[in-house]
């Protein structure tokens, strides 16, 4: 059960970076072509091109990947702020913090060495 969740989940990601792709790359060629061609003189680009835009301007802006513009100071952050709740919580309201944190996502005991509640 749980192989076919993972499948959907890939599945479903696949899907939605493709349908993003080529939604992204639409929105890029209309607003150009509104655009840039009345305003500037500019060309009129086609689907590709926008892609090429979006693609390029995403490099320019963000860079490369997620690693890029502190995202790793904004983990850091998030994770030493649960980590500073948690250890300003009695032992009963961090255990009730941990269940209630199971209960929402579906995560089960079995074969993790924790006895069931």
């Amino acid at each position: 059960m749980k192989k076919t969740w993972i499948a959907r989940r890939i599945a479903g990601g696949i899907v939605i970076a493709v349908a993003a792709f080529f939604a992204f790359g639409f929105i890029a060629m209309l607003l150009w072509n509104a655009l840039i061609p009345d305003l500037f003189h500019g060309p009129v680009v086609t689907f590709w091109q926008a892609v090429g835009i979006v693609v390029l301007s995403h490099i320019l802006l963000r860079g490369w990947g997620p690693w890029h513009r502190g995202y790793h100071w904004r983990h850091d952050r998030w994770k030493h702020r649960l980590e500073e709740k948690l250890s300003a919580m009695t032992p009963e309201e961090r255990e009730k913090f941990k269940e209630e944190w199971r209960r929402r996502c579906g995560w089960s005991p079995e074969g993790s060495g924790e006895k069931p509640a």
